[in-house]
């Protein structure tokens, strides 16, 4: 039988042909960092690498933890419709929200404690946002000063998360250092009148600031450098919170106010010269009513799942929102955005801007600022290459046709 392939002794220089040798990576952070292709690639790094307590206040939610799965799953339950034979050798992912330009359609969410991650903090996030063309969102509950953020991302936008606290004036006070230092745009969230059992918080004791109890000595054994860099690097600051004893429950608890209504919101609106917007709607009629009353936008959130669990899910609320007030009003989004066609899906179907917490917080627990940058990276890549297969060159062109929301989780009708 003839053979169909004639062999023959390889040639040296045909073999070094094939050889292709990449110039090492010495430096560790950085080589964990480019080997992490997507968001759960970070969130395996910022494991490995934070005290549990720590990592567990970020990867958690209250109680069960079903809002937060369910959120996640909504992206996941998503159902392309891409065009054909468009030509799109470009997109354009820039967007105008709340009254200016974003390069992306995503921001970096509020968080408190954000030093406890990674000791570079609310700084890295805010340089990365200006190097990225976002806007940064920093918390009441931050461990960065206004002033310091300001600094950090000085040209570009920066938001400001207020919690009208039972001391008003703590949350008035922040209301005018952040119009001075030229932040924007205030979120007034309306989602945690007390805290949320968060009870992985609760089984692992954690406290602000963590104390040193045998079961975290153990813990950081493997973590040294964590340590290392809380221990040397200056003292939690915080937002508004003058003491920082205990744990977070308690924290919240001594400062939010369960009374705050819509008397408060006017009060804000009028020392206010930015826009403002409403964070933590999460049914219809609370959205028509603030369109009603003129608000500049809305974020539908449940909070990342970290109050009440089982809440609605902002993924699929958002269709109602955006058909009874997207004509009224900016609607964002956020709460189990692990991808880039998360954010490009919510947008098809009428989102104006997305907010991304976690996500940013496994990039910094993962490699401090760099690993914010590629956070950053990774949403973008995503978004670039999604818009490119539905063969869309623009935000704009994205519409509820491209999109169809799977649900496992249809209401029973009476």
């Amino acid at each position: 039988m003839t053979a169909l392939v004639q062999r023959q002794i390889p040639r040296p220089a045909e073999i070094l042909e094939l050889a292709k040798f990449k110039k090492p990576q010495l430096n560790g952070r950085r080589r964990r960092l480019a080997e992490a292709l997507t968001i759960h690639d970070l969130r395996d790094i910022a494991r490995r690498r934070t005290p549990r307590a720590v990592f567990d206040y970020t990867d958690g939610a209250a109680e069960g933890e079903l809002s937060l799965a369910r959120a996640r799953q909504a992206f996941e339950d998503v159902e392309f419709h891409p065009s054909i034979l468009r030509s799109v050798p470009e997109v354009n992912t820039g967007t105008t929200v709340f009254g200016g330009f974003s390069a992306l359609p995503f921001g970096i969410a509020p968080t408190g404690f954000t030093r406890l991650m990674h000791t570079e903090g609310e700084s890295a996030g805010a340089g990365a946002a200006a190097a990225a063309g976002i806007p940064f969102t920093l918390s009441t509950l931050g461990t960065a000063s206004i002033e310091t953020v300001k600094a950090a991302n000085p040209a570009g936008r920066n938001w400001f998360q207020l919690y009208v606290m039972r001391d008003r004036e703590i949350s008035y006070g922040l209301v005018r250092r952040a119009a001075e230092a030229g932040f924007d745009t205030l979120f007034f969230t309306v989602d945690t009148p007390v805290a949320g059992a968060r009870l992985r918080d609760k089984r692992n004791g954690f406290s602000i600031p963590p104390q040193l109890t045998p079961t975290t000595v153990l813990n950081t054994l493997p973590r040294p450098r964590w340590w290392w860099d809380f221990l040397t690097t200056p003292k939690l600051e915080f937002a508004s919170l003058t003491s920082t004893g205990g744990t977070v429950g308690e924290l919240l608890d001594s400062a939010m106010d369960p009374s705050i209504g819509y008397e408060d919101l006017a009060v804000i609106r009028e020392m206010w010269p930015g826009r403002l917007v409403v964070k933590g709607v999460q049914n219809v009629e609370d959205a028509k009513t603030l369109a009603d009353l003129g608000v500049d936008g809305i974020v539908l959130s449940n909070h990342g799942g970290r109050q009440l669990d089982r809440a609605p899910v902002p993924f699929h609320l958002l269709p109602k929102v955006v058909k009874e007030v997207g004509t009224d009003m900016e609607i964002a989004i956020d709460t189990g955005i692990m991808h880039g066609a998360d954010i490009v899906a919510a947008v098809a179907l009428g989102a104006r801007f997305t907010l991304v917490g976690r996500a940013y917080l496994y990039g910094l627990m993962a490699g401090g600022r760099e690993g914010v940058d590629r956070a950053v990276h990774i949403l973008s890549d995503q978004i670039v290459r999604t818009m490119k297969l539905l063969q869309v060159s623009c935000l704009e062109e994205l519409t509820p046709r491209h999109v169809t929301q799977l649900t496992r989780t249809t209401p029973l009708l009476p």
